[in-house]
């Protein structure tokens, strides 16, 4: 198994054993969802509500080497806990407590990558939502191959009803339509025609 998946299955685990509730976002639901491409780091969403978020960062950061030297502050500030596998791999840990990132752990589900790796991936619907709200240029080419690859099972209206609320309190209505566009490019007017 590559250090990546095994990174991930690492930490998986060490998520299951404290009934901690978690999913792969990023590169790696990316593999599951869109096309393949390479990806150095391990990004979950892990559920840890407000004003809980010490005893999680407390339990990674002794397990854990961090990446930064200010890691519990960092990650309290920018509820990003920045850490590394004993091989090295960079895992970003977002630190969930909105409504969207507690119904995207809900939905999640596994997928076997490779023997010996089944990880719990968000939906192809909450990985669109996530890269929309990211908002960077490898996140809207990877939408797009969610959006080819996946075009006959997609719940277009679920992605725009969790977006919209995320693109209200970043207070960027471009990314709604920067979505929009990318949907219509994917997949024909009558799908962007559904985003309202």
């Amino acid at each position: 198994m590559n250090p990546l998946f095994q990174a991930a299955v690492n930490l998986q685990t060490f998520c299951d054993t404290r009934n901690w509730a978690m999913c792969f976002i990023g590169g790696v639901a990316v593999q599951r969802w869109g096309e393949p491409r390479f990806t150095k780091d391990a990004d979950v969403t892990l559920l840890t509500g407000f004003g809980k978020e010490s005893h999680f960062i407390d339990e990674l950061l002794r397990t854990y080497p961090a990446r930064v030297s200010d890691a519990k502050q960092f990650a309290t500030r920018n509820r990003v806990l920045l850490l590394e596998s004993e091989d090295g791999v960079p895992i970003d840990i977002a630190l969930g407590a909105l409504p969207f990132e507690e119904h995207a752990i809900e939905r999640s589900s596994k997928f076997q990558f490779a023997p010996k790796c089944t990880l719990n991936t968000c939906s192809a619907e909450d990985l669109i939502v996530h890269k929309s709200f990211a908002n960077r240029t490898q996140d809207w080419l990877d939408i797009k191959s969610i959006l080819i690859r996946q075009q006959k099972t997609l719940d277009l209206k679920l992605v725009w009803l969790e977006l919209q609320p995320l693109a209200e309190l970043k207070d960027d209505a471009s990314i709604l339509e920067t979505l929009r566009a990318n949907v219509r490019k994917a997949l024909g007017a009558r799908e962007a025609a559904k985003l309202k």
